[in-house]
């Protein structure tokens, strides 16, 4: 592949938009993009998934807003492919003639396959945000949001019955199509597939529980059988490598055990948790949900499960009067996938170091209070300049849940002279540095003298050892979360915090437009590939409806309640 700029539009094409459009109505996303943005995918910027050599190509470049174009108006492959034939806006964005007959479908697979193989998912929204970047447009500093949503992949949901005869399945299936000679040769190919030829499904299986259990530990020998096959040694030793068979070989280990009795014949049981009396189950992070996608995971959040990933999405934010045009677009900064099981409070950091990269960072950054930890909230002010505008968590400790008697925070921590004071004007016994799971903290004892006859010390412990103790965190992070506590409790915080909510509107739009809570493709990388582009789209969206003077939070109300609120005002 040889970079080449690209052509100018076409003066056919370029005549008939004008007809269209000019003076008349808005032009389509497609035409304002390139009239404002020019070439905004160089294919020099794709050179690196593309070989030098064989027969010339579509332009790298150009598919890559073909892809960008596809996720704004929701198309299927095939319905790009025709819009690139068809569509005079199309046409005009990527520079072709009247005659040009465009590319096949299939090319637009093959090129997520490569840019996914090289890595370079982030590439078109790193072009983007350093075009507008050039425009002023978005800038670092400022106020940037963030939140996440769930995404369900792109496979279907099967309970452990499902998932072992599918594994099964998918391993044979794997196999006749890499070696079909041998599988003819090790396996009798009628009775297996008079077994497995169907997808495995609930609609197919025994009702009974026992008939259930049963044909469990079926598909556990079967699949037992078939890896001893492939393992024994005439087989070829690349059989063993097939993505299929290593799948079958981590479902079978996950969800079962076998070993041999006295006798020496080999007993398979199914796996259950030790709380049942079983072997136990590997924890959530590790187990997988589908042999045809081995990134999707069971999570759940609240009354929400799902199987799948999770993707944070921020962008820029600028408070500002009800009616007045925002001096800038709210614009998609970055967009992270990751597993499902993936705290968010893990999240943050891979969050910063993007924003990092693509110069960015902003100086405040509102996050709900999934995010946040005292280690963070002092990392990201130290490391990266950032206030996290967050609600921490509070007080855990009874008093401070019963909202009776002293809590942490009614304490001086004096950590100079290594004490802290009572609210009663007592200091502490003893100052003990320990180690607690692992983190680094401060014991800090009072006497029982002190204590006992304290005369509100009903209010203070209610311990066996008739003295109060405090378990505290390093001094930078005490300080830190006392401060962010005692900042919380105040109207202007709150009113302030508001402006993370509009986070929310950014996700329902990306949901409504895109699409991007249901995972189009298999696998964690073409997922966030998927997710990159749909932000590229959004931000093509924004920008286009910020230049024409198109509000996007213009709130729709019924008849109703625009006379309650008239009512009310």
């Amino acid at each position: 592949m040889h970079p080449q700029p690209w052509p100018e539009p076409d003066p056919q094409i370029t005549a008939a938009v004008q007809a269209m459009y000019w003076g008349k109505r808005e032009a389509p996303l497609a035409v304002q993009v390139r009239d404002r943005l020019g070439e905004l995918f160089p294919d020099a910027a794709f050179a690196d998934a593309f070989g030098r050599a064989g027969k010339p190509g579509w332009s790298p470049g150009r598919l890559a807003l073909v892809t960008v174009l596809q996720k704004a108006a929701s198309l299927t492959d095939r319905q790009a492919a025709d819009e690139v034939r068809e569509n005079l806006a199309w046409k005009y964005a990527l520079g072709l003639s009247l005659q040009d007959p465009g590319f096949d479908h299939s090319v637009l697979s093959e090129f997520r396959s490569r840019v996914v193989a090289h890595e370079l998912e982030e590439r078109v929204l790193d072009l983007l945000l350093e075009r507008l970047r050039a425009l002023d447009l978005v800038r670092a500093g400022g106020s940037q949001r963030t939140d996440s949503t769930h995404v369900v992949a792109a496979v279907r949901d099967l309970n452990r019955l499902e998932l072992a005869g599918e594994s099964v399945r998918a391993a044979l299936n794997a196999l006749a199509a890499a070696c079909p000679d041998w599988v003819d040769q090790a396996l009798v190919v009628a009775d297996w597939s008079r077994r497995y030829a169907d997808r495995i499904d609930t609609w197919r299986l025994p009702a009974s529980k026992a008939k259930q259990d049963e044909l469990a530990l079926h598909y556990a020998r079967d699949g037992y059988t078939l890896l001893d096959a492939v393992y024994a040694p005439a087989s070829p030793s690349w059989l063993r490598e097939l993505p299929a068979v290593q799948t079958l070989r981590t479902v079978l280990v996950q969800n079962y055990t076998r070993t041999s009795d006295r006798g020496g014949r080999l007993r398979v049981r199914r796996r259950e948790r030790t709380e049942d009396g079983g072997d136990g189950l590997p924890p959530g992070p590790s187990r997988l949900a589908s042999p045809y996608d081995t990134d999707a995971r069971w999570s759940v959040k609240r009354d929400l499960f799902w199987n799948g990933f999770k993707l944070h999405v921020s962008e820029t934010c600028h408070p500002q009067a009800e009616g007045d045009r925002p001096a800038r677009p709210n614009i998609i900064t970055n967009v992270t996938t990751t597993v499902s099981t993936l705290p968010d409070t893990k999240a943050l950091e891979p969050i910063h170091q993007a924003l990092k990269h693509r110069r960015l960072l902003p100086a405040r950054h509102y996050l709900d209070s999934g995010y946040p930890s005292a280690e963070l909230i002092v990392g990201s002010a130290k490391t990266y300049g950032v206030a996290l505008i967050t609600p921490v968590l509070l007080d855990t400790s009874h008093q401070a849940k019963a909202r009776e008697g002293f809590a942490a925070h009614d304490f001086t921590i004096d950590w100079d002279n290594r004490k802290a004071v009572c609210p009663a004007g007592k200091s502490s016994a003893t100052w003990n540095p320990v180690v607690q799971a692992g983190v680094a903290k401060t014991v800090v004892t009072f006497s029982a003298l002190d204590c006992i006859p304290c005369p509100v010390k009903k209010h203070c412990t209610s311990a066996r050892s008739n003295r109060r103790q405090l378990s505290l965190q390093p001094r930078e992070l005490t300080e830190a979360i006392r401060t962010a506590r005692a900042r919380q409790q105040t109207g202007d915080w709150n009113r302030d915090y508001a402006l993370r909510a509009g986070v929310e509107g950014t996700i329902r739009q990306a949901t409504h437009t895109t699409g991007l809570r249901r995972a189009r493709y298999r696998g964690l990388a073409k997922t966030h590939l998927d997710h990159t582009t749909s932000a590229t789209a959004l931000n093509l969206i924004r920008v286009v409806a910020w230049w024409n003077g198109h509000p996007l939070d213009r709130t729709t109300h019924s008849h109703l309640a625009r006379l309650q609120l008239r009512l009310a005002a």
